[in-house]
């Protein structure tokens, strides 16, 4: 993303953070709430890793774009479409052929084909909501003259985005925020998945998020404050992240000639890959390196990055390349997560094989399936609430 994008973004993002994309993600994790219900009464087990994507696009929609694409409860060509780009990337990625880059098998791979149909009916849609919020933009000269400025009708990053008036073509803020919403949810809705996976198989862990949610919140939505709060289920979520960090492996492509720390010569156009995994893993690195121990990372300080820990700790990457959404994912983790914890109890369906498959993420080979049931503090909350 261009580097002016992320300098408006971040500094928005320390300040005030745009406040509505918070607001999304706390409604998008109550609507989970609402639709696992019916299952927690019924007894029936439900895929956590389906409905956190689900969530996360949803969240991103109505953060990004304003867009409500309802992915929790409806199906549509555009969700559809994002989830074959998806498959399709991560395909790709372990590809040993770059097979599609040859035009004419791109017109007779079925696999190719539908791909294609599917990144043509995620470009269509975003190049719709684009030219529909710069109409209104320009029609009622909105221009940005703060760095806390928000549109309080429509807070997206789109609106936020066109009313700053760079010198941005029109082709590139739609691959941009193309970007932002095909890899945005799947990283986050990750994220969540693995964290809630952990936390499932760690009592102690998971009894000291809840009562640490329930003790900050108070059965209300959490505020930034609140969040600022939420030290420990902060450190779930960082932990879940070392141990399964998105991506696994970066990908960086030397421009001009170089030579690596032990004499290794890198020649221009020569592709370098970081193992993200096996740093994390490394027992030369971190203490009980394969054990979820959260509290390695409880500070009174900043969050971790790759800065403050040495580059031990890079799951959003590092440098002038690194995630530009770093902050809107760990906004969005905690904010889902701490209303989840709070809401639902969760248990994971015996004799499941738990295993994972990576790609531009790691996810599990065949879904996480829990039992989810109404926990009763949250009943507790509803009552006193309706009182």
């Amino acid at each position: 993303m261009p580097r002016v994008w992320s300098r408006r973004c971040r500094s928005s993002c320390s300040g005030r953070v745009l406040p509505s994309p918070k607001a999304h993600f706390g409604r998008c994790a109550e609507r989970l709430v609402e639709k696992l219900q019916a299952a927690a009464l019924d007894g029936i087990a439900v895929n956590m890793e389906e409905n956190f994507s689900q969530l996360t696009l949803d969240a991103i929609g109505l953060s990004v774009f304003n867009y409500n694409f309802d992915s929790l409860t409806a199906d549509s060509p555009v969700i559809d479409a994002v989830y074959t780009a998806l498959k399709e990337a991560e395909a790709r990625s372990t590809d040993l052929l770059p097979y599609w880059k040859v035009n004419f098998l791109r017109k007779i791979v079925p696999r190719q084909i539908k791909a294609e149909k599917a990144v043509a009916v995620i470009q269509k849609t975003v190049e719709k909501l684009i030219a529909k919020c710069k109409e209104i933009v320009e029609s009622e000269g909105e221009r940005i003259d703060q760095e806390d400025y928000v549109n309080d009708a429509d807070p997206s990053i789109l609106r936020f985005l066109l009313a700053s008036r760079e010198e941005v073509s029109s082709l590139q803020l739609r691959d941009d925020l193309l970007s932002m919403l095909v890899a945005g949810h799947e990283t986050t809705g990750s994220v969540l998945t693995w964290t809630l996976y952990l936390l499932s198989k760690d009592d102690s862990s998971l009894k000291k998020a809840q009562e640490e949610v329930d003790r900050v919140l108070q059965g209300r939505p959490p505020t930034y404050e609140d969040i600022k709060k939420l030290k420990f289920l902060t450190c779930c979520i960082n932990e879940s992240l070392r141990l399964y960090p998105h991506p696994p492996v970066l990908i960086r492509r030397a421009m001009v000639s170089d030579v690596l720390p032990g004499n290794y010569k890198v020649d221009p156009g020569q592709d370098i890959m970081i193992s993200v995994y096996n740093i994390h893993h490394s027992a030369q690195v971190w203490e009980r390196a394969e054990e979820f121990v959260p509290e390695r990372f409880y500070t009174e300080g900043p969050l971790p990055n790759e800065t403050n820990t040495d580059f031990r700790f890079l799951p959003f990457s590092g440098g002038p390349r690194k995630c530009v959404g770093d902050q809107f994912a760990m906004l969005e983790a905690i904010v889902a997560l701490a209303i989840f914890v709070e809401r639902m109890n969760f248990q994971l369906v015996p004799d499941q094989n738990i295993s994972m498959t990576t790609g531009a993420t790691i996810h599990t080979t065949n879904g996480l399936y829990m039992k989810v049931s109404l926990r009763q503090t949250a009943q507790a909350f509803v009552s006193s609430s309706s009182r």
